[in-house]
């Protein structure tokens, strides 16, 4: 979790009622009032699927962020642990898992983006439990659920939507047995990696599912990770690198140059990236555990992550990984201690540890969706003023960021105005917008920036999956 800038909703509020624009305080209402409505259990075209009915997995998304949460519900309790490793976790009910009960008391473990403000999403599930009646009031019953969040505002969107109580009781309620989208859904609908080499590449949720004899094995990961994603050969798996970088770089590469990597005036590179980042993660298996175990197995699959995340655990990164046992099957332990295994049954703790440390790394690298591609100008569309005269304006996004759009001539600008640039766009001077198609215009840089005005008074920035809404005031 990044130190954030608190806002002032009631200033804002004034602010926006002495605009006194339609269109205005539409946008800026999604931003401040958060009267949204939940999308639930959306899936692009990466889900995984698995026969486990105590792993239930609900998810949550307002695409007007965008930004998300993920929900795992398991519905006869379960045993928890928890191992922080970043140095700027947001969590909930982290201390509770330190106390060493060898209880199953965990209802459900919960992510989410928002940062600090997404936390409510972890107290509104445990309540979700409680006013439909799955819970209540004594205190062998009380709904007991974790959860971390992870930074998706600053520079990567344009509004300060965050996920919220009413959003996170939509996904535990959509909640289904063994049906987890990939990709940009969910908790990571706006997650980065990166940017600790300013790769500025997109991320999002990501799982691996296996089962062994009995033994079910279940590794999930929200990705917002500041390093770098590497594939098990060494490569970077997403980046927007530099244009003067070397081909085939590496990620070893990168590290053995820091700090000259990091910096403007290495291979080029232009300004510094958001290194404020988290990666949030959860191993389930079915396997009785004790709590010590269970402990390890979290140790060791957090641990193993450094592998596919370089570096990890930063001062900036608030790496939480939640390790859960659904105790379903696995030897009994006598006064002897442990049984002798059988591999139906039972997996030793640090094969446990070895097996699911692989599959976190899997889930790592399908975290990562498609990234989008930048768009070149076009060399035979020229439109002349009269065509783009209808787009100038000032469009509204947030309460602190707008674009001015002007006509010069045959061509068309773009300003920041507001409290905050809009990606390449800046507040210093005016860009030109480069023509691309009717109404569809593009800004070159090292991250693909696009703009399409769509239909009277709307500008949407970056269409797409991702894509940010400006009305006109």
């Amino acid at each position: 979790m990044r130190r954030i800038r608190a806002r002032n909703f009631i200033r804002d509020s004034i602010t926006l009622a002495a605009i006194g624009m339609a269109a205005t305080g539409a946008v800026c209402e999604a931003a401040a009032d958060q009267n949204l409505a939940p999308a639930v259990n959306v899936a692009g075209d990466k889900v995984l699927k698995f026969d486990w009915p105590e792993v239930q997995i609900g998810t949550g998304e307002y695409a007007e962020g965008p930004t998300g949460v993920t929900v795992f519900r398991f519905p006869r309790k379960a045993m928890g642990v928890v191992d922080v490793r970043g140095g700027a976790p947001g969590t909930v009910m982290t201390d509770y898992l330190r106390l060493g009960y060898e209880s199953p008391d965990i209802d459900a473990i919960v992510f989410s983006g928002g940062s600090a403000y997404g936390l409510e999403t972890t107290t509104a599930v445990a309540t979700a439990l409680k006013d439909d009646n799955i819970r209540n009031g004594f205190w062998n019953n009380t709904a007991v659920t974790a959860g971390a969040i992870i930074y998706d505002f600053g520079d990567r969107r344009l509004n300060e939507v965050y996920p919220d109580k009413k959003l996170a009781q939509a996904a535990l309620r959509a909640a289904q047995p063994g049906v987890f989208p990939q990709g940009a859904q969910g908790a990571g609908r706006f997650a980065r990696t990166g940017g600790f080499f300013n790769c500025g590449s997109y991320s999002g949720q990501g799982g691996a599912f296996r089962q062994i004899g009995n033994i079910k094995i279940a590794t999930f990961v929200v990705l917002n990770a500041g390093g770098l994603i590497t594939t098990r050969d060494g490569k970077i798996a997403a980046c927007y690198d530099d244009a003067s970088w070397p081909k085939a770089l590496k990620t070893t590469d990168l590290l053995a140059a820091i700090p000259l990597s990091r910096k403007a005036g290495w291979n080029g590179v232009p300004r510094g990236g958001d290194n404020k980042n988290t990666t949030i993660s959860l191993v389930v298996t079915n396997q009785k555990l004790s709590n010590a175990e269970l402990q390890r197995l979290a140790v060791q699959v957090h641990t193993s992550m450094a592998r596919a995340i370089q570096p990890f655990a930063t001062v900036s990164d608030g790496d939480v990984l939640y390790a859960i046992s659904t105790a379903e099957t696995g030897n009994e332990r006598g006064a002897g201690g442990r049984s002798a295994s059988d591999l139906n049954n039972e997996l030793g703790t640090a094969d446990l540890g070895a097996i699911a440390s692989e599959m976190m790394w899997d889930s790592i690298l399908a975290s990562i969706p498609d990234q989008p591609k930048a768009v070149a100008p076009s060399r035979d569309y020229k439109p002349q003023g009269r065509d783009i005269a209808a787009f100038a304006g000032k469009y509204v996004f947030s309460p602190f960021v707008t674009l001015e759009i002007k006509v010069d001539g045959d061509r068309l600008f773009a300003l920041a105005t507001g409290e905050r640039p809009a990606y390449a766009i800046g507040k210093d001077k005016p860009v030109e917008l480069l023509p691309v198609s009717p109404g569809y215009f593009t800004v070159p840089d090292r991250y693909p920036l696009t703009l399409r005005f769509d239909g009277p008074g709307r500008l949407i920035v970056n269409p797409g999956h991702w894509q940010q809404l400006g009305l006109r005031g």
